[in-house]
C-alpha cells in the first residue's frame, strides 16, 4: 500500500472522483493553475481541464455562492475556502442558503457542496491564518462538520463528503498536512520533510461519515479529541505511562455518541482536547452530551484542554496552542481527582 502524506491523500480523493463522476467539479483560488496554496489541488486542472478546475476571484461569498447554484443545478462542487479565517464572508450563503435549501424546499432542491478548507495553527500563520472555526459550523442545522486526523481519513471522509448529498463543511488541520506532529515548540512548526507518511490506499474507498475511530485503547481515562490534537494527546499520555483511551471523533456532525459513551462508561473519567478557543468551543457540547448520558459512571469531573480565548498570536504560538504538557496537566487533574 503507497505511502501518503495528508495532501497527497486529499488530492487524489479528488482526483478519483473527478475521474468517477462528471458532476464533481472543484473550485476556489489558486485551486488550478497554481495548485491551491498548499498544492492539495496541484495538477487536477492539467488532468481535467478549466471546466472541471476552476480558479475563482478573491470573493468567497460568490464562491459559495456559485456552488450552491451548480449542486441545485445537477452538479457536485468541491469548493475550497483558502483559509477558513476566510470563511466569514460566505457565512450568509452557508447558513442561510445552502444549511436550509432541502429543509426550506421540503425536499426538492438540495445542493451537494462540500467545502473544503485548512484550518488551525502550527505554521507560525498568526490571527489570520490559525483559526479554528469548526463550532460555530456545528450549529447550523442542515451541515455536516468534518475534520480528519490522519492521511487515510482525510482521503476516505473526503470522497463520502463528494457524495454525500448533503452540504459538508471539511476541515483540514494544516499543521498536519505532511504528517503527524507531536507538538513539541523546540521543533520546527512546520518541518516539511520529517513528517511521516501514512498507508493510503490509491484506488476508491470510503471512511463513514458520523463514526468516531478509537485510535488508542486505555482502561484508566478516555480523551476525546480530533485534528491536529489526536497526534498531541497520543504524546501526552505517552509522557504520563497513562493507559489512556484516545477516541478521534472524526465527524463532529453527525457526532458519533455511542462510540464516546462506551469509552467514558468503561473508564469513568474523561478529558476533552481541542484547538478552538475554549469559551462555547465544541467541546462544550461534547462535554454537556457526555455529561447527560454518562452521569452516573464519571468517577471525576469532565476536564477540558483548549486555545485560550484570545485571537491567535504570531509571537506566542507556542504558548497559545494547547500542546502536550497542557494536555498533560489536564489528564493530572481528571486523574488526581478522587
Amino acid at each position: 500500500m503507497p505511502q501518503m502524506n495528508m495532501i497527497q491523500a486529499l488530492n487524489s480523493a479528488m482526483d478519483i472522483m473527478l475521474g468517477r463522476d462528471p458532476n464533481v467539479v472543484v473550485m476556489g483560488e489558486d485551486v488550478g493553475f497554481f495548485g491551491g496554496v498548499f498544492r492539495v489541488t496541484d495538477g487536477l486542472q492539467r488532468k481535467y481541464g478549466e471546466h472541471r478546475v476552476l480558479d475563482t476571484p478573491i470573493a468567497e461569498g460568490a464562491i459559495i455562492g456559485a456552488a450552491i447554484g451548480m449542486g441545485v443545478n445537477g452538479l457536485r462542487p468541491v469548493a475550497e475556502v483558502q483559509f477558513a479565517d476566510y470563511i466569514y464572508p460566505a457565512c450568509d450563503q452557508i447558513f442561510s442558503e445552502l444549511a436550509r435549501l432541502r429543509y426550506r424546499s421540503a425536499g426538492e432542491f438540495w445542493a451537494p457542496v462540500t467545502i473544503r478548507t485548512p484550518c488551525g495553527g502550527g505554521i507560525r500563520g498568526g490571527q489570520t491564518h490559525s483559526q479554528s472555526p469548526e463550532g460555530i459550523f456545528t450549529h447550523v442545522c442542515g451541515i455536516k462538520v468534518v475534520m480528519p486526523s490522519n492521511p487515510y481519513d482525510a482521503k476516505g471522509l473526503l470522497i463520502a463528503s463528494i457524495e454525500d448529498d448533503d452540504p459538508v463543511v471539511f476541515f483540514e488541520p494544516k499543521r498536519i498536512y505532511n504528517g503527524p506532529f507531536d507538538g513539541e515548540p523546540n521543533k520546527p512548526a512546520v518541518p516539511w520533510s520529517t513528517h511521516p507518511k501514512g498507508e493510503v490506499p490509491e484506488g476508491y474507498y470510503t471512511v463513514p461519515i458520523g463514526k468516531a475511530e478509537v485510535v488508542r485503547k486505555g482502561k484508566q481515562v478516555s480523551i476525546i479529541t480530533y485534528g491536529t490534537m489526536v497526534h498531541v494527546c497520543e504524546a501526552a499520555a505517552r509522557s504520563l505511562g497513562l493507559d489512556a483511551e484516545i477516541i478521534d471523533v472524526r465527524t463532529m456532525v453527525p457526532l458519533d455518541v455511542d462510540t464516546l459513551c462506551t469509552s467514558v462508561k468503561k473508564t469513568g473519567r474523561c478529558l476533552i482536547a481541542h484547538e478552538a478557543t475554549r469559551f462555547s468551543g465544541f467541546g462544550a457540547e461534547l462535554s454537556a452530551t457526555i455529561q447527560e448520558e454518562c452521569f452516573w459512571n464519571l468517577e471525576a469531573p469532565i476536564g477540558r484542554v483548549a486555545g485560550w480565548d484570545t485571537p491567535y498570536p504570531h509571537a506566542f504560538e507556542w504558548e497559545y496552542f494547547p500542546g502536550p504538557q497542557r494536555v498533560a496537566a489536564g489528564l493530572k487533574a481528571v486523574m488526581e481527582t478522587p
